[in-house]
């Protein structure tokens, strides 16, 4: 569980996420009840249909009875041997035919059935039948071969950081590169040279970081996640070489419990031993010896949250953690652990400890949610309270009130001055050794409050913000950010018709526009709702946003102003898209109508032209045909229609006759050019996105399960083959490819995390588009299988 611990800085933001949230799930119910009705209806349909062929059946059994009992009164009148052998011989082969027949009639009725007369394949998702025709260049479906695509993804850039909620985040190696961590990918940044280089072992998003003493190697620890059946998976650390990137060691598999939450390496004794904390109930605390993958001792810690843990400096043997309402002093000694809680005594205690420090004098400095740095130190045993055999013990020997708002984070220069961050005030402040002010600065309020603070060479600091961004700046000449993101889930993407931009947008507010090239944030808008899909028009001068509440706002790219503000409904709008030559808009919503607007004077202007009434769920997804004059859409009960847009928007009733329509873009999920993307057993949701490239070479999809793949295009065969490629922590919500198809963003939801993936391989080439009929032919000439795996 993510805990915000500076209240007045932070939680009044949670009672309007909940309420969000409870109005998702709302609609999701109500969403699954629609489902759930089409999926009875198609199942009652189904027995009628079995209870119909029954009888059938049972006459077809008992005339293939008779006719065997004829063959045998046969066979007895002539050679016995000869002719029993050669029934038999009969018998197994009508055996086998009908062994056949019946496996294919039940694949069929959960897979694929394909009707020859109409040249029609139907797919069944969750019960529910959805036919889709074959263009008239597919000669012999059955045997069309599907290939892995010719091009592969490697991962160019991440965009983002993740400090809203995590701790031990940043720090700086002697390489010139900032390490830090967003959804399942450590970054190691060189701010000078402004590259990226990626850790990617992980399988779920990483929560921690450590820094051996030697700033080489690294750990980082990652929480469980589930599998796409629901079933947890195992967390772990992992030791590696920032480097080389080679993993050196993968500790704890088995060991921890729902994800490791705060880790450290001892440094008094060059860094041999390892502290881990869990995120059990429990918070187990162990210890390893991590190059030999030994436990040494393990302890159950708190039931509390757990947010920090330390060697001692000077002695491997004293371990610190801190967090909810505590903080503990531990000792190591002869495989146990021993702990003694911090007594506050008169000090007021605090909801939270949030971080600590060792000062250059063996003092321990934690800092609080009361906005207090308490400075803890050794003092002779209370042998009348804690016993004749008690040691000495940590007490507090100074309060120094520090911020307004929680202190968060706390910083040792090598001269032993402190630099505490804080929440509310958003104030970086440099402390004496003895804990005197000396200079402080604050942080622009749109990046929020100190996370974490990495100090770079005594004047030049990083900065972490809860709001996702990466400051770097000194004192005298403030802070400017060098990475930044998005802290709320993301929906909307989008790329630029002629450029390397791309936009996206999310529950957060906010509509950025970035620069694929120089990896860069190009500029930011906050607009009053939360932005769900968007799309550049053709002439890449503006840029149409469709938000939660019906709402859409055109931007301007250069002036970055709303030129136009239109509703459509009182639902959330899920798709934008202009026809090909810009001058259409169709604006897809949840109330189940797609919105036709006639664009004028270089997409500043918007006059309604109609709309397409006829789907019997949400929207999801549409595209343009080629010539500007039809729509295909999906909606949210899998439905694809078609739509005449320039006869008025009239539904086609016949859906065989859009069967060889090209299409401008392909972004429908269900269509019979990308059926082969669906596994078998998907719910309907388990893909958010896909996008074909411009080439039309490939399709990339986005899925439920944090994944992103890459499918040759077309792909109307059922599993068909593709690359898969791992890196977000939460459901992939969309996919889309540059305009010159040399990088494929990707978007997740909850990790706030925009992964951009440099295309490499074999170039399109220009036999893409007659691909199906080519494949075809070839296939129909060979005796090999069909490629299905």
């Amino acid at each position: 569980v993510d805990i915000f611990y500076d209240v007045s800085a932070e939680s009044s933001t949670e009672f309007p996420d909940r309420l969000s949230l409870m109005e998702v799930r709302l609609q999701a119910q109500e969403d699954e009840i629609t489902l759930l009705k089409s999926s009875l209806a198609d199942a009652l349909r189904k027995l009628r249909l079995h209870d119909q062929q029954i009888p059938l059946l049972k006459q077809q059994l008992i005339h293939a009875h008779i006719c065997i009992n004829d063959c045998l009164h046969e066979l007895c009148a002539s050679d016995l041997n000869i002719r029993v052998r050669r029934n038999s011989e009969k018998s197994r082969d009508s055996q086998e035919k009908t062994k056949q027949r019946l496996s294919k009639k039940a694949a069929s009725s959960t897979n694929l059935l394909t009707r020859s007369p109409s040249q029609s394949i139907k797919m069944f998702i969750r019960g529910r039948p959805i036919t889709m025709y074959i263009p008239s260049n597919i000669l012999n479906y059955e045997e069309l071969r599907m290939d892995l695509p010719l091009q592969k993804l490697d991962l160019d850039w991440v965009y983002g950081y993740r400090g809203r909620d995590c701790r031990a985040n940043l720090y700086l190696l002697p390489s010139g590169e900032a390490v830090y961590f967003i959804a399942c990918v450590v970054v190691l940044y060189h701010i000078r040279n402004q590259t990226q280089r990626h850790y990617q072992k992980h399988t779920d998003c990483v929560r921690c970081l450590a820094i051996h003493p030697d700033k080489v190697r690294v750990a980082s620890g990652q929480t469980a996640g589930v599998d796409k059946d629901g079933k947890p998976l195992q967390p772990f650390v992992h030791i590696w070489d920032s480097k080389t990137l080679v993993t050196l060691q993968q500790i704890g598999l088995g060991t921890f419990e729902r994800g490791v939450g705060a880790l450290t390496f001892s440094s008094s004794d060059a860094g041999t031993l390892l502290c881990v904390i869990d995120d059990s109930n429990e918070h187990m605390l162990s210890v390893w010896d991590w190059n030999k993958n030994i436990k040494h001792v393990e302890v159950k810690s708190t039931n509390e949250a757990i947010l920090a843990v330390d060697f001692s400096p000077t002695d491997t043997n004293n371990i610190i953690s801190c967090g909810k309402s505590h903080v503990y002093f531990w000792t190591m000694s002869t495989g146990t652990l021993t702990k003694k809680q911090g007594i506050f005594g008169k000090y007021k205690k605090p909801k939270f400890v949030l971080c600590f420090v060792f000062s250059l004098t063996g003092d321990v400095l934690t800092g609080d949610s009361e906005g207090n740095i308490l400075t803890w130190g050794k003092s002779a045993a209370d042998t009348k309270t804690l016993g004749k055999g008690a040691k000495e013990t940590f007490q507090i020997m100074k309060q120094t009130r520090a911020h307004e708002g929680s202190v968060f984070a706390m910083c040792v220069l090598q001269g032993g001055a402190i630099l505490s961050g804080g929440g509310k005030d958003r104030k970086v402040i440099r402390w004496s050794a003895d804990l005197a002010p000396e200079r402080e600065c604050e942080i622009p309020e749109k990046f929020g409050a100190v996370r974490t603070i990495a100090d770079v060479d005594g004047e030049e600091l990083l900065v972490g913000t809860t709001r996702n961004a990466i400051l770097r700046g000194t004192f005298s000449d403030g802070f400017v950010a060098i990475v930044q993101g998005h802290v709320d889930e993301m929906w909307g993407l989008a790329t630029h018709p002629t450029q390397n931009i791309f936009i996206s947008c999310g529950n957060d507010r906010q509509v950025c526009v970035w620069n694929a090239e120089d990896h860069k944030l190009d500029w930011c808008t906050t607009l009053e709702e939360s932005g769900l899909c968007a799309d550049f028009s053709p002439n890449g001068a503006v840029v149409s946003v469709g938000l939660s509440t019906g709402r859409w706002v055109v931007l301007d790219l250069q002036t970055k102003e709303v030129v136009s503000d239109l509703t459509d409904g009182n639902e959330q709008l899920s798709v934008m898209r202009y026809s090909p030559d810009g001058s259409f808009l169709a604006v897809g919503s949840h109330d189940n109508l797609i919105y036709i607007y006639n664009v004028t004077e270089g997409g500043r202007r918007y006059t309604r032209f109609g709309k397409c009434t006829g789907h019997s769920s949400f929207i999801t997804h549409l595209d343009w045909s080629k010539d500007g004059k039809y729509i295909m859409s999906n909606s949210g009960d899998y439905e694809i229609l078609y739509w005449d847009v320039a006869s008025g928007c009239k539904l086609l009733r016949n859906r065989f006759e859009s069967k060889d329509r090209e299409w401008a873009s392909y972004t429908c999920v269900l269509g019979f050019h990308v059926m082969g993307v669906w596994l078998e057993g998907s719910d309907g949701t388990d893909i958010n996105a896909l996008c074909r490239s411009h080439s039309e070479s490939m399709v990339a999809v986005a899925d439920d399960f944090c994944k992103v793949h890459l499918f040759q295009y077309p792909c109307p065969k059922p599993k068909a083959p593709s690359y898969k490629y791992e890196g977000h922590g939460s459901h992939v919500t969309n996919v889309r490819f540059t305009h010159n198809d040399s990088h494929l963003l990707s978007m997740g939801g909850k990790d706030t995390c925009i992964l951009q993936w440099r295309v490499k391989g074999a170039a399109p080439g220009d036999h893409s588009k007659e691909h199906l009929a080519s494949s075809s032919s070839v296939c129909s000439s060979s005796s090999s299988p069909v490629n299905g795996t």
